[in-house]
């Protein structure tokens, strides 16, 4: 095959392949499924439209607010610390209605700065979310809506600080430990 050819090819090809992977993630997609796939575990997890969370209602900058897939993230991270905290038999079932990451896209005055996020006190994470804890016979054990808050969360030090999402992990690891805290999956590890 002549180089030509092959260059014409090769670009034929990257142009039919970069349309599907050129397109950014952007979490107030509609095609994007509102709930974790059920994966037969005892944790489900879901969440109302992306495009009414603060964090993009209330954004500096909308458009790098909802690019990523921060929502689906969290939902798993969600999913998989809290099924370490139930007991054997039990299932839980969550819906995340609200979410403001910590930090704000600031309006400033000098150009091509829009994109960066600024981290201050004044920005703390934000989770709210309504949850239904079930037995082992079905019977409601717990169920309400939490409105989750970090204001400390600079004070704290951070195992990962390379993840964006650390703030708001630590927040829902300290729910899950202030609302399993007398768990019986807990009393059994030693």
């Amino acid at each position: 095959m002549k180089l030509p050819t092959l260059l014409l090819t090769a670009a034929m090809g990257l142009a039919v392949a970069l349309p599907a992977t050129a397109r950014p993630a952007n979490v107030t997609d509609p095609e994007i499924p509102r709930s974790l796939p059920d994966n037969g575990g005892a944790v489900s997890v879901g969440w109302t439209d992306p495009a009414q969370f603060s964090e993009i209602k209330y954004s500096g900058n909308r458009w790098e607010a909802q690019r990523g897939r921060w929502v689906v993230d969290l939902a798993e991270y969600l999913q998989e610390k809290s099924a370490h905290r139930l007991a054997r038999g039990q299932t839980l079932d969550v819906t995340i209605t609200d979410i403001d990451r910590a930090g704000r896209y600031e309006p400033t005055v000098r150009p091509g700065m829009n994109d960066i996020r600024i981290v201050k006190d004044i920005y703390p994470p934000r989770m709210t979310l309504n949850f239904t804890l079930k037995g082992p016979e079905g019977q409601v054990l717990a169920e309400g809506e939490r409105k989750l808050v970090d204001h400390g969360f600079l004070m704290s030090s951070s195992v990962n600080n390379n993840d964006q999402l650390r703030f708001e992990k630590r927040m829902i690891d300290d729910w899950l430990r202030r609302e399993f805290k007398d768990s019986p999956a807990l009393t059994s590890v030693p």
